[in-house]
């Protein structure tokens, strides 16, 4: 289990080398792991989307079902795919070997993705990709250059494209890069696309570490034992100092 770990890692790492060399800004991910309405829609966009090609094989079914509150019935017939019990890590069915001769290189599992990045990375990286002929799939991102995979979320964004206007710059009209735009030919509106982007960074998020909401909520209990403990001990202290005295 532990080769495997490290060998997803070792996927995941080269791409987070572009990212380091990325020198633009990124959009803050303002995600709440509280808020289970957004896990279910994160989820929903992950397994239909993701999953075609990716893992998430440190992370299971039931479990990922319970936290965010959704009935089992429910998300067998309408999240589960690959016909694994509700038990089970999820796998891509995907062909391992096929999908690296396909893409180049075997497309990384997304259990620890959010660890790896940070969720500002991931919600811009959703949210940059452009039209670029040159690229083997037609598509590239301003945030990880020359990425070896399919847009697959076009049908949901629309068509998206690098976006210039004519302005005047230094007294002279140049041609101003302005971002990036959907063609409008998407399923989603621009707002409705970029809530997906940030339900889907919150489902990432929360598959990193299932136990974030709990590790803080005992870590507050834990630092006020400490504290109790530290008034207790400078109280005892002062009872024995004085029997001294």
């Amino acid at each position: 289990m532990m080769k495997r770990f490290l060998l997803a890692l070792a996927f995941i790492m080269p791409g987070a080398a572009f990212a380091a060399g990325y020198g633009g800004p990124l959009d803050k991910a303002e995600y709440d792991l509280r808020d289970n309405a957004s896990l279910q829609r994160g989820a929903q966009i992950f397994m239909n989307y993701c999953m075609g090609c990716h893992n998430a094989q440190y992370q299971r079914y039931q479990r990922t079902f319970n936290d965010i509150g959704i009935p089992l019935e429910l998300g067998e017939e309408y999240l589960q795919f690959t016909g694994d019990g509700v038990g089970d890590h999820m796998w891509s069915s995907i062909d391992t070997e096929a999908s690296g001769e396909w893409f180049g290189i075997a497309p990384p599992d997304l259990t620890m993705v959010a660890r790896v990045r940070g969720a500002d990375w991931l919600y811009t990286f959703f949210r940059s990709f452009y039209v670029d002929p040159e690229r083997p799939f037609g598509v590239n991102n301003e945030v990880f250059s020359n990425v070896g995979m399919p847009w697959v979320l076009e049908e949901l964004q629309g068509t998206p494209r690098k976006t210039w206007e004519r302005r005047m710059v230094d007294g002279e009209m140049k041609d101003v890069y302005v971002g990036i735009k959907s063609d409008g030919n998407g399923k989603l509106s621009p707002e409705e696309f970029d809530q997906a982007m940030l339900d889907l960074t919150n489902f990432l998020v929360y598959m990193g570490e299932p136990m974030q909401l709990e590790r803080k909520r005992l870590g507050y209990f834990v630092i006020g034992f400490l504290i109790v403990l530290l008034i207790l001990t400078i109280l005892l202290k002062k009872e024995y100092w004085r029997d001294i005295k």
